[in-house]
């Protein structure tokens, strides 16, 4: 199997970033966004999804945290996009729900080229830290857009940590089966013969 890596830079007047991923990796991560709980949940994304994760980042978090958390996303979408190359052999589809204390989260995907994002839930406090919480449905968003998939995304509980963290952990676990290379399958998993 050749190596799914990939190494994006984005440059614009409110974000700097540079973003290293590995598909096939250990789970090591080294994170830099300037948001606290952003920087643990993007390491528990890595984590949890065995995947070789490095991000600097240096936004304008003096406006607010918008501009870092959605550029990242965008990054690390077209870091997945580009190491998995034309996805043959991958497993394609894949769903997920991970509990959190008294939080579910779930995601199901498919690594279709066909990138749509729908979310069903709320957030039960309005931010965690310097993070905001809705930036996580919009992380999830900006990430589908980025690397090509439908990802539908849904999330109940009483405490915003639990949740946003249980969201981001089914979504790695759920793209970490779903780019996993299926030794019985040959080309890409489309009848079209392209995704």
């Amino acid at each position: 199997m050749s190596e799914r890596t990939a190494t994006v830079t984005r440059e614009t007047a409110e974000t700097s970033i540079e973003c290293t991923l590995k598909i096939d990796g250990s789970g090591a991560a080294t994170i830099d966004t300037g948001i606290g709980f952003f920087d643990h949940m993007l390491t528990s994304f890595a984590k949890h999804g065995l995947f070789d994760l490095e991000i600097e980042c240096d936004g304008d978090l003096e406006i607010d945290d918008h501009h870092t958390v959605e550029d990242v996303a965008i990054v690390l979408g077209e870091a997945f996009d580009d190491a998995l190359g034309d996805r043959s052999g991958i497993v394609r589809y894949a769903d997920r729900r991970v509990p959190l204390d008294e939080a579910v989260a779930s995601a199901v995907v498919d690594v279709s080229g066909r990138p749509r994002c729908y979310f069903d839930g709320r957030f039960s406090q309005e931010s965690i830290g310097e993070f905001t919480s809705d930036m996580a449905r919009h992380f999830g968003e900006s990430l589908a857009m980025n690397t090509g998939l439908t990802l539908h995304l849904e999330v109940t509980g009483e405490n915003a940590h639990h949740e946003v963290e249980a969201l981001f952990k089914a979504l790695t676990r759920c793209l970490d089966d779903a780019t996993r290379i299926d030794d019985r399958r040959e080309g890409t998993p489309s009848t079209k013969g392209t995704l």
